[in-house]
């Protein structure tokens, strides 16, 4: 990921947070704008084009908008992409300010792979634990592996806690192996 693209994740979080605009309405008016964007190949061909003047880029954006109803800032983003001939970057863009706010708030993302399926109930106890593991919020994706045999595995960043019954049986293999 290219740095500037950090650069204008913080900035719109910056401005979000500052004016303490509704998130929940942002996120779902980024959704609508990638929507928009990847269900049509000559609007980013417009807006990638090299030749065709940033002026017009951002007439056309202020016509689409009309029908999107963004707001001002997200808005703004857009046209200083534009403007920056980054917008080929717009995908990177939402998704790290989605991460960086997700930090701000105290949201960690983890991955929760079990054997098999979990009933709501179960979901949020190991949700609740895995908070207190990880010491923050959890927005989590479960996924179901049979091959685990049994047990969790929790990956939240770049560590993996193994609870499976395959991860515990390898464990014990290299034990007996090494000792």
């Amino acid at each position: 990921m290219p740095a500037f693209v950090a650069h204008y994740a913080r900035a719109l979080a910056d401005v979000v947070t500052s004016a303490k605009l509704d998130t929940a309405a942002i996120d779902r008016q980024l959704a609508d704008l990638l929507g928009t964007w990847d269900g049509s190949r000559e609007l980013r061909q417009v807006f990638e084009h090299p030749g065709i003047p940033a002026a017009q880029k951002i007439v056309i954006l202020d016509t689409m908008n009309k029908k999107l109803g963004m707001m001002q800032p997200l808005r703004n983003l857009v046209a200083l992409l534009i403007k920056n001939n980054r917008i080929a970057h717009l995908h990177e863009v939402v998704d790290a300010y989605r991460t960086e706010l997700q930090v701000r708030q105290g949201i960690r993302q983890a991955e929760i792979v079990t054997a098999r399926e979990l009933s709501e109930q179960e979901r949020n106890m190991l949700l609740a634990g895995v908070g207190q593991l990880a010491g923050a919020k959890i927005q989590a994706s479960f996924k179901l592996d049979k091959s685990i045999l049994g047990g969790t595995v929790v990956r939240i960043g770049s560590t993996v806690y193994d609870g499976s019954v395959r991860g515990r049986l390898e464990r014990l293999r290299e034990e007996l192996a090494s000792g």
